[in-house]
């Protein structure tokens, strides 16, 4: 059986087998033309009156219907030639064909072209979406992208090796999906967030290098960059290493590699900064940016601290300069103010130059001196356009940092050819959670504090302290999260004490990390990319559910297997577990 590529070309003159689906029937009264598609592409058949039982079944085929065909390959006409297909030059003539099954009329569209169907039927009907030519592409894309991560892994010595799935719960910053023992009622399994627990025990086990494609399970809200309920991550740790720069070194190639020669685009700079969270915060206003493009944020508190404008009277002024800003049209403006309101601003101030007047609603607030020092700090020139934030500095930058993002769109500053990769490093061990009103882990409790116990006890301001902890960023997504992992007993338990948990917590949630670590456990680093969310950042897709088999909706429901699904009551005896009714109280 063949597929229909091209080297079908090679076999002009002889007789081949083929099969696949009707992609299009096109009947000639003495001839009939099938299109039939297979994973591979498109290939013409022509089936004339000599050869009448295949001519008969062809009459009465049908869009998606599977065939198999027998015939000789011949080139077509010079006028007959399609150059929009592959096989456009060659087409079989039928001698044999057989009708394998029927199918009924498609409730979605198999093509790439023409009438596109709704995502949630593309969902529902997933199987009859995956016939697309660009999903059939999207899958073997993802085969070559795993090959060439296993074969770069493999020629660095890193050992492939499987971790549980039934695990433990582990704090890794979102909700654990629970799985109960029917063996052991009332406790339960947790899928793992990601093999964190794991991947340490094995460098205490003398894996020098691990690594293995994770599945990784996470109830978190799902959005266009991040898939519900599963998602898989390309998980490392190296023993004996207790810098995050050689980690970073390590894994960097193979990145560059994915960027240049899988995905063919170019790299915005061979050297990957390193960027201090703290930096990246305030030139930023997010710890994920953009360096495809500036538009950086520009402090402006200590120029305008006498300022009279009440607007301007607050802890932290800054400003970006926008090039070509001052053509923005009113409703563009408009639109930018209402984001900057959802993301907690009072509005957004700004000032147009223009033709070399200024032009702003808060132009007659300032002073000569005062809107002189905002253009010479910002260095607008003639058609740009600086637009202000003002509140408390966190704020700030939050609010400026998402500003930057949708003036790239407005502006299409975002080249989806090249690929800004950066790290960002030194991020805080402990951050304050307002909604509890209470100190937390910036990230979880498994990085190791710059400094060590030392550190962690003499520093008066815990949020000053600092985890070895580096994510990797691509085009203003994060990629890549990793650290020095803690492996002192004492370490975690001080950590955690901070917090208010006492030791027998600690023991209770990771007594075999502990155990383990009592037992000669070298230093060790590593880390984990999101692989799913890579891939539609070098594919150039916007939204991740497209670049996997089988993904649930954006409620994180699957609608082609009714899944979540209510189970029979025989099933929760055997687990051991009984349903509330809404209202019902325990």
């Amino acid at each position: 059986m063949r597929s229909l590529s091209t080297d079908l070309k090679t076999e002009i003159g002889k007789k081949v087998q083929v099969a696949g689906w009707v992609n299009s029937r096109r009947d000639h009264g003495g001839l009939v033309f099938i299109d039939l598609r297979d994973h591979k592409g498109i290939i013409q058949l022509v089936i004339t009156p000599e050869a009448k039982e295949a001519f008969d079944i062809a009459e009465k085929l049908r869009d998606e219907y599977v065939i198999r065909a027998e015939g000789t390959v011949r080139e077509r006409a010079a006028d007959l030639k399609n150059p929009n297909i592959a096989t456009g030059e060659i087409e079989i003539v039928v001698d044999q064909l057989e009708l394998l099954t029927k199918s009924d009329p498609l409730p979605v569209n198999t093509h790439d072209e023409g009438d596109t169907s709704s995502e949630e039927m593309r969902l529902k009907y997933r199987y009859l979406d995956l016939r697309r030519p660009s999903m059939q592409n999207i899958l073997k894309r993802r085969a070559e992208y795993y090959r060439l991560m296993r074969t770069y892994m493999d020629a660095h010595d890193f050992i492939e090796i499987t971790t549980p799935i039934l695990a433990n719960s582990s704090p890794e910053g979102a909700r654990d999906f629970l799985v109960p023992s029917r063996l052991h009622p009332g406790q339960f399994y947790a899928l793992p967030q990601a093999p964190q627990q794991f991947k340490q025990l094995l460098m205490v086990g003398g894996v020098p290098r691990y690594y293995q494609i994770a599945p990784c399970f996470r109830d978190e809200d799902p959005r266009a960059d991040r898939l519900y309920g599963d998602f898989y991550q390309l998980d490392a740790e190296m023993s004996f290493v207790d810098d995050g720069e050689v980690v970073r070194q390590t894994v960097e190639p193979l990145i560059k590699q994915l960027v240049t020669k899988f995905a063919s685009k170019k790299l915005l700079s061979e050297d990957i900064p390193r960027i201090p969270y703290r930096e990246a915060m305030e030139k930023y206003g997010t710890d994920k940016p953009d360096l495809r493009y500036g538009l950086e944020l520009i402090d402006l508190t200590d120029a305008l601290k006498e300022v009279e404008f009440k607007v301007f009277q607050t802890p932290c002024v800054k400003a970006i300069c926008v090039p070509g800003g001052s053509k923005f049209t009113r409703k563009q403006i408009d639109e930018f103010t209402d984001l900057a309101r959802k993301n907690g601003a009072g509005g957004l101030a700004y000032i147009l130059y223009e033709n070399g007047t200024v032009r702003s609603p808060i132009a007659k607030f300032l002073k000569p001196n005062e809107l002189d020092a905002i253009q010479k700090l910002t260095n607008a020139q003639d058609g740009d356009a600086v637009f202000f934030g003002a509140d408390e500095r966190d704020k700030v930058n939050k609010v400026l940092g998402q500003m930057r993002i949708a003036f790239a769109d407005a502006l299409e500053l975002k080249d989806s050819n090249t690929c800004a990769l950066c790290w960002i490093v030194d991020f805080p061990f402990y951050e304050w959670d307002d909604g509890a009103n209470k100190l937390d882990f910036g990230h979880n409790p498994f990085s190791l504090p710059k400094g060590g116990l030392k550190t962690i006890r003499e520093t008066e301001n815990k949020l000053d302290i600092v985890a070895d902890q580096y994510d990797m960023v691509m085009n203003g997504y994060e990629i890549c999260s990793g650290a020095v992992r803690n492996y002192d007993p004492e370490i975690m338990y001080e950590v955690f004490g901070i917090l208010g948990y006492d030791k027998d917590y600690v023991a209770q949630k990771f007594g075999g990390m502990l155990t383990a670590f009592k037992f000669g456990a070298p230093p060790h680093a590593g880390c984990a990319f999101g692989i799913d969310r890579m891939f539609m950042v070098l594919e150039g897709i916007t939204n991740i559910r497209d670049i996997v088999a089988f993904p649930k909706n954006g409620s994180g429901i699957d609608l082609m297997m009714s899944s979540p699904s209510v189970v029979d009551e025989k099933q929760l005896e055997e687990a051991h577990l009984g349903l509330l009714e809404d209202g019902e109280e325990e």
